[in-house]
């Protein structure tokens, strides 16, 4: 343990080195988030404490024994909001954390302790360059919630409307840059210490994290999403998002509709107000199929605190976090859950393996211990009923099959499995009598009309046309290759006989006996006919030569048997 704590240490003291050496290129941050160019005491001392802090934190958790996931939630809460932010987004990623991790994960805090209204007032102002006045006639000093990176409060603009301001906390971007800046030395250090079972790839896990927090705290970001989900759902009576004022949008305030109205986290409020749960989790999860069958844009983050109901509308809110998936893999998501519906593992394969983001290794797969994998999955999910199905389950377990065989998959299919499961909690625990996979199912049947079906036939068609003509003029290539090499005397032919060690024997021996095969029925026939030609001299009622050519047969029958049983006798052993 000694021993251990010593190479933390001089880990800690690498760390700061490596941190230390990049200094001349370090950005000081203001104090609401404008970047200036350069280098400072200051800034090294506060990374060097945050770094020293960040090593007490890791061997008070005894790390190098081992991470629990109860253990990691406990750790990441000490760390502070940049690690609790950090758990909350890779607890929807279970292809980086193990289903067990990601499953603690989602119970982190998500509020905490909430900056003064002061601090408010002055990243508004340092926001608008103007006082908050001549934008807001009135901001509640009481925040309607506060989070790591950013708090909600309601307000009253100049004209009139009411609204919600989402006012980031100052230096939060920067600071969690730091942070993972921080983190990505501390992995290059503690990532040879740590079990390869504990994570799977470290680095791929900050680096995530990097893009998450690049796209979350990046408010415009936010405010697109509000745009696209409304221009999405125009048509869509019962659903809805926050409205945004786009004028008064920044990278780090959010102006939108203020909404009123309970969440889906309290359904005795929702039945006081008139609503029928059925009704709501119905419209609910069919929306959510809409956004990933159809649309291809989903909430990435549907837990009960952000889907609410007001004006007998179901509304999306808080599009920090969102999912876009392609028309191609679309596709490929329907004919997968069709393929579960057959009870086609083929199928399943197929569209699996047309998933993977690196295809090109699909040559090295056990396709058929695959298949076998895919069986026990379509065994254990096609036989049960609507009712017991987990949509959100099954993928979860198709993933972790994509990665048990190197399978790497677009990070909208984790996103989409982490978002059914979560919507699937909220139906079972506040929406009880809805049944999702049924919902999800009708959707997928329903929603495709002849004209839709014959255009997705046409474009399957098209792209399986590209991919045979390609195949076709890379062996046409090959076929070049292999005529120029045989007209040279250089062609070699490789044969893998399953189960053999030396094929070129074990065809010898196969000829071998199909040769004497044929010599004894030659001996038989031969026999035969010079028995019935009834020649003078016999043997034991047959002519002699017969009798010879009967005695030979026998012989080499034998002979070939006792072979045979040898032969196999030495394989087996």
């Amino acid at each position: 343990m000694a021993e251990d704590s010593r190479k933390i240490s001089l880990d800690a003291e690498q760390v700061d080195a490596d941190l230390s050496a990049s200094g001349s290129q370090e950005v000081v941050i203001g104090l609401f988030g404008e970047r200036v160019v350069g280098t400072g005491d200051l800034s090294a001392r506060a990374r060097h404490r945050r770094l020293r802090e960040i090593f007490a934190i890791l061997r008070r958790y005894d790390i190098l024994r081992g991470l629990t996931p109860q253990k990691l939630v406990a750790m990441l809460e000490d760390l502070g909001p940049t690690f609790v932010k950090a758990g909350q987004i890779l607890s929807m990623r279970s292809e980086i954390l193990p289903e067990s991790f990601c499953r603690e994960l989602e119970k982190l805090r998500t509020d905490v302790e909430p900056m003064g209204y002061q601090t408010v007032v002055e990243v508004l102002e340092h926001e608008y360059g103007r006082p908050v006045g001549e934008v807001f006639s009135h901001v509640d000093e009481t925040p309607l919630g506060s989070a790591s990176i950013a708090q909600v409060h309601r307000a009253t603009l100049r004209t009139g409307e009411d609204v919600a301001v989402k006012v980031q906390r100052p230096r939060v971007r920067e600071v969690m840059g730091q942070d993972i800046e921080i983190m990505r030395t501390v992995v290059r250090h503690v990532a040879p210490f740590m079990g390869g079972d504990q994570f799977l790839d470290l680095k791929a896990v900050v680096g995530e994290l990097w893009d998450s927090f690049n796209e979350e705290t990046d408010f415009l970001v936010e405010a697109r999403n509000l745009q696209e989900f409304r221009a999405e759902n125009a048509s869509v009576r019962y659903v809805t998002a926050p409205a945004p004022h786009m004028r008064l949008c920044t990278a780090h305030v959010l102006v939108m509709d203020y909404v009123a109205g309970p969440t889906i986290s309290k359904p005795k409020e929702i039945e006081a107000e008139g609503y029928d749960l059925v009704e709501i989790g119905t419209k609910l999860v069919e929306n959510y199929a809409k956004q990933v069958l159809d649309d291809g844009f989903f909430h990435a983050d549907p837990h009960p605190g952000n889907i609410m109901v007001a004006d007998r509308r179901i509304v999306f809110i808080d599009w920090g976090m969102a999912g876009h998936l392609s028309t191609y893999y679309r596709g490929i998501l329907r004919s997968m859950l069709t393929a579960v519906a057959e009870h086609s593992s083929p199928k399943l394969k197929q569209g699996l393996l047309e998933l993977s983001e690196n295809r090109a290794s699909g040559a090295d797969i056990d396709h058929g211990a695959l298949l076998a994998e895919l069986d026990a999955i379509v065994d254990t999910y096609g036989s049960m009923s609507l009712e017991e199905l987990n949509l959100g389950q099954f993928l979860s377990d198709l993933i972790q099959l994509a990665r048990t065989y190197s399978i790497e998959l677009p990070g909208a299919m984790t996103m989409i499995a982490r978002g059914l499961v979560t919507l699937e909690g909220v139906v079972d625990e506040f929406l009880p009598g809805v049944s999702m996979i049924e919902i999800v199912e009708n959707h997928v049947r329903d929603s495709q009309d002849l004209r839709a079906m014959a255009r997705d036939e046409a474009r399957t068609l098209a792209l399986e046309g590209h991919k045979a003509l390609h195949g076709a003029l890379e062996a046409m290539g090959q076929a070049g290759l292999v005529t120029d090499m045989l007209t040279r005397g250089q062609l070699k032919l490789n044969l893998d006989f399953s189960g053999s060690q030396d094929p070129i024997e074990d065809l010898s021996h196969i000829a071998d006996r199909l040769t004497l095969g044929i010599i004894i029925a030659g001996l038989l026939v031969g026999s035969s006919i010079i028995y019935f030609a009834g020649a003078s001299f016999t043997v034991l009622g047959v002519p002699l030569l017969g009798f010879l050519g009967y005695v030979l047969a026998i012989s080499l029958s034998v002979y070939m048997v006792h072979d045979i049983l040898k032969h196999d006798r030495k394989r087996k052993r």
